[in-house]
Formats: C-alpha cells, structure tokens, sequence
C-alpha cells in the first residue's frame, strides 16, 4: 500500500493505493504501481522486475510506473484506449505494450489473463489468474461495488456490462484485489448485481439501506480527480 495527497475542491485528503506484487523468489510482475516506487522497489527486492501492469491509465495507477520498470528494464503494459491518459501523466513517453483482452503475462509458472473492463476508463482491464483464485479489478469493481471516479460513474452501463458479463462469471470463491481498499470475493458481491442494475448505484442512499457501499474511495472520505497531480 501506498499513500499520497490530492487536492479536492481545496481541502487535500489523502489517498491509499493497493499495488499488487505477483511471483516467486526470482521474478515478479508489479500491478498498478503507484506513487512510491521506492517502497515498492523495496518490497520487491532483489527479485527481478519483468513487468508492470497497468489496469488503468489514471494517475494513481501509473504513478510510479517507469521507474518501477526501469530499475531492471521491464515493459509496461496499458490498453491502447488509456494512452490518452497516459500522456496526461507521461507526455513524452509510451508503454510498450499495448494490452488487448483475452491477452496473456506469465511469471513463476502463474499466468494472469487479460479481460477487458471498461467504464471507470475507456480502456480498463482486470487479471485473472486462476491458478491464483484471484482477479485484479484496478477500480473497476471493489470491496463495497463498483468504483467511482470523482465521486461519479463515467459510463455505469459499461462497467456494469463488464462486472456482470465478465467478472461475474468468475468462480464464487475468486478474491477481488482492487487497486483500492480491502480484498473480497465475487461470492459476495454478485447478489448485489440485479439491485446496481436497478439503480441502487445513482439512487440517493438512506441509513436503511443494506448492502455494500457504492463508492470505492467512500470509506476514507476520498474522491480521486485524475486532473489532480
């Protein structure tokens, strides 16, 4: 987990972000790396770096990411529908690769498939790996629903489309490790599915609702803006 600061309307509130390291004692492929890429790098160790993933392209999923990559010359991979957002943070470089769903990495015998999720970002995607029982879900789904981006759904029915045609057709018992917050499983989640559908997500909350919270960075009073550095 790493923490940084973000100005909102103002007032600064600080942001935590999981970046999840996946491998053995030799190699390892970092997802999402954030602002730290000292303590990463640390975590990390002497193991080598093959590459970092990037499940989307905003700034707290992109921050650390080349000098992450450049200790040991590993590629980045993004979608090719974030590079916009890329070049937000990056304008003078690319990543090397540009992922595609269905797309494959493997590290220590572990291989993370690629599915295409998009909605909080034109070009987010998720890893799977089952041998793992575990999917990387960046922002797009989270311990209390979907993610939010500035506190708003960019394009609910997509990612909606995503978590129920995609992510949902995982194995009950799949662990959840999004870029924020606290690990679940689609177990607990799906039975949330129809009510988002019906409009749970954008219908004013009350104290009497139940069910998970709908905002990924709610929890800690936290609403990211990607123009924010």
């Amino acid at each position: 987990m790493t923490e940084g600061v973000v100005d909102i309307d103002g007032a600064e509130h600080k942001v935590e972000n999981n970046t999840w390291i996946v491998g053995d004692d030799d190699e390892v492929i970092v997802i999402d790396p954030a602002r730290d890429a000292d303590k990463i790098l640390e975590k990390v160790g002497e193991r080598e770096v093959l590459a970092v993933i990037c499940t989307h392209g905003l700034p707290d999923h992109i921050g650390a990411a080349i000098e992450v990559a450049s200790r040991d010359e590993a590629v980045i991979a993004l979608h090719p529908k974030d590079k916009t957002l890329w070049r937000e943070t990056w304008s003078e470089t690319w990543p090397d690769i540009e992922m595609e769903d269905d797309g494959v990495f493997g590290v220590a015998d572990v291989q993370l498939d690629v599915m295409e999720t998009p909605g909080i970002s034109p070009g987010g995607v998720s890893l799977y790996s089952e041998a793992l029982g575990a999917v990387f879900t960046g922002k797009t789904l989270q311990a209390d629903g979907p993610g939010k981006l500035g506190g708003e759904y960019p394009a609910l029915p997509d990612q909606l489309t995503a978590i129920g045609g995609r992510l949902f057709t995982l194995p009950g018992d799949t662990r959840v490790l999004p870029a924020h917050g606290d690990e679940v499983t689609i177990g607990d989640l799906e039975p949330h599915f129809d009510a988002w559908v019906s409009g749970s997500l954008t219908r004013t909350a009350t104290a009497d609702e139940e069910g998970p919270l709908t905002d990924g960075t709610r929890v800690a009073g936290i609403k990211l803006d990607p123009d924010d550095d």
